[in-house]
């Protein structure tokens, strides 16, 4: 994204705005090599800019999977040496994470066709997951991109078990392809489950969401719906171990993480849509600061005394904004030098850092939640200025300690 910068005393933002709504979406994680270890493990390659990464955890994952499916090679395919039980299980853990990344991209690729940015993909420890940068806006938007994860590994399951037309019933190869087709077949009909995080929960949630024509209601319901994923988990790997039957350590030990992977995930999604839920009553011009406008050299003892608990928009003399007056640097400034001009302590006014005062509260949020700056620049329809926004302001809001009055104080009329 080229932001624009340029904003006179008699000029609107118009041209800001303009960037700041029909941005060109870029990926901006750091550019390692592949192979590099990077945040968040392995850089293994990326897909259209989006990094794929393997986490530690993975490989904890796989040496479970193959030192519980090991013996039960050895009960699937009697007479197998202990080396072929160990190979065969070892190279069943490895198409398992080579399947788990299909269904993972099926995500990334339709959410990117969507125009939903994506931070990056991660496998981990028995599973996967793609960070979608961007909140869905429309439940239809929601159910695309959960269903593609669960239709990719729906296909990989019909092609393994069209493979084992042609692979010899009865040796490894064999047991090997089935097993695959197993576990995408297990994979794709796991994630339909309709609790979060899973696929099926995301589902269910754009659902209620289109019928009910609130995100925090499907939210509720997904998240009772995961509840219920969990238990039925716990119950299932206990009833393997009161039977007695062949996998049962296998099935306690993936049933346990993947509960708590649900139970968390859950809870996550019922904490963050708490967060980006737009209190009712509320408006965007209840939380602004009034801004005011000073000259870029002015000294910054001084613009932070003129301020008063406004935003300051500083402006060069041949009428260029250099920016946002931040505070903080303005008192460390000030401190050490009052005199000096106080575009020293400014932060550039950039595209994604401008909001429309006619925007939904709760694209506000997703904006705010994206863009990592503490205040933003809010402008009417026509690009004038109309007041700044802090983020503080606007967390004390969704957290219910009341609005930009009750946090700061009354706002001067």
């Amino acid at each position: 994204m080229s932001p624009v910068t340029v904003w006179t005393r008699r000029t609107s933002v118009t041209g800001l705005v303009h960037a700041a709504f029909y941005p060109r979406l870029v990926n901006t994680t750091s550019r390692s090599r592949r192979g590099a270890v990077t945040e968040g493990g392995l850089l293994l390659f990326r897909v259209d800019g989006v990094p794929v990464l393997l986490s530690p955890s993975w490989w904890i994952g796989s040496l479970l999977i193959v030192v519980l499916y090991s013996p039960l090679v050895g009960r699937l395919l009697p007479g197998a040496s202990a080396g072929v039980s160990w190979a065969l299980a070892t190279a069943f853990a490895l198409l398992l994470g080579v399947s788990v990344l299909a269904h993972e991209l099926g995500h990334v690729v339709v959410a990117l066709r969507l125009g939903m940015p994506v931070r990056r993909l991660r496998l981990f420890l028995l599973g996967g997951l793609s960070e979608v940068a961007r909140t869905p806006t429309r439940p239809r938007h929601e159910g695309l991109v959960a269903a593609a994860g669960p239709i990719v590994s729906v296909l990989l399951a019909a092609f393994c078990g069209l493979l084992l037309v042609a692979v010899p019933p009865g040796g490894p190869v064999w047991l090997l392809v089935a097993q695959c087709a197993v576990a995408n077949l297990a994979v794709g009909v796991f994630n339909l489950l309709p609790g979060l995080p899973l696929d099926g929960g995301r589902l269910l949630r754009a659902g209620v969401w289109a019928l009910s024509g609130t995100r925090a209601t499907g939210t509720r319901a997904a998240v009772f719906g995961g509840g219920l994923v969990a238990l039925a988990l716990i119950v299932w790997a206990l009833w393997g171990l009161a039977s007695g039957s062949d996998d049962r350590w296998l099935r306690l030990g993936v049933c346990v993480v993947t509960a708590w992977f649900v139970v968390t995930g859950a809870t996550g999604e019922f904490a963050a849509e708490q967060r980006r839920s737009w209190p009712a009553g509320l408006e965007l011009s209840d939380l602004v600061r009034p801004v005011l406008q000073l000259p870029a050299e002015s000294p910054v003892e001084s613009a932070l005394s003129a301020s008063a608990g406004r935003g300051v928009v500083l402006v060069r003399a041949d009428g260029v904004a250099a920016g946002l007056l931040d505070e903080t640097s303005a008192e460390h400034l000030a401190a050490d030098s009052p005199r000096s001009p106080a575009e020293l302590a400014a932060e550039p006014i950039r595209a994604e850092t401008v909001l429309l005062m006619s925007e939904s509260g709760d694209a506000v949020i997703e904006r705010v939640a994206e863009v990592a700056s503490w205040q933003f620049l809010v402008v009417d329809d026509e690009g004038r200025p109309a007041g700044v926004l802090h983020r503080d302001d606007l967390r004390a809001a969704l957290s219910g300690r009341g609005g930009a009055r009750e946090s700061r104080g009354a706002r001067p009329e």
